[in-house]
């Protein structure tokens, strides 16, 4: 199935030639499209200088925003699978053929989960990330292991709809509702690197405004979202 690795960047001049380059010369069957959310940095240049395939968004639309230009990318050029890859270099790319597999045996979205096979540690992120799931399994049912893993594919059944609505962040929330409304949602095992260089923006204050927004959203807002 022709697939898309869709690449988000910010401010990720330390790690955007290292990730694309071993996409492009250890798995070419897959294309990629970095989509430069108006980075600060050098990334915009590194992308020139390698003559990379890049979208130059004029303005910072955060992740969200950047994901979904993605897959508008994805949509008007007829691809059969787009999957969000993060370009901060913690995912691993020979997972990507696990998530390939996972929409073409019939998944509408097939994530890369850290806890297929292994459990969840006790650390202050996996407390949210345990929580996020059991809120997740409260209202739809379905236990998501990994809901914040940014590994993620979705089919093309779903990528018109995720290109072109509004409130379709790469979030647990999207999740949830795509969840709410029948979707046929996989998770796969894979194992993730640390960011080598540059920071996240998930601080603890962050982290807790990003909690307390996903558990509202998925309670009182996805929940009861037609």
């Amino acid at each position: 199935m022709k697939t898309l690795i869709i690449i988000p960047a910010y401010n990720e001049e330390d790690n955007i030639e290292r990730v694309v380059n071993m996409l492009v010369t250890s798995y070419p069957q897959y294309d990629y499209v970095v989509v430069n959310d108006c980075s600060k940095d050098n990334t915009k240049f590194i992308c020139e200088k390698n003559n990379y395939n890049f979208i130059d968004l004029p303005v910072n639309l955060g992740l969200a925003g950047a994901v979904q230009a993605g897959y508008k990318y994805a949509y008007h050029h007829n691809y059969d699978i787009a999957i969000q890859y993060d370009g901060d270099g913690q995912h691993r790319p020979e997972y990507i053929e696990d998530l390939v597999q996972g929409i073409e045996s019939g998944a509408d979205i097939v994530i890369g989960s850290r806890f297929v096979n292994s459990k969840k540690p006790w650390n202050a992120r996996m407390i949210g990330s345990r929580i996020i799931t059991f809120v997740t399994k409260l209202t739809t049912g379905v236990e998501v292991k990994d809901p914040t893993s940014g590994m993620r594919a979705i089919s093309n059944k779903l990528i018109k709809e995720f290109a072109f609505n509004m409130n379709y962040p790469p979030e647990p929330d999207t999740i949830a509702y795509q969840l709410k409304k029948g979707a046929v949602i996989k998770e796969v095992h894979v194992e993730m690197d640390e960011r080598i260089a540059g920071e996240s923006y998930l601080n603890i204050t962050n982290s807790i405004k990003y909690m307390s927004r996903m558990l509202i959203s998925i309670l009182f807002i996805q929940n009861f979202r037609k």
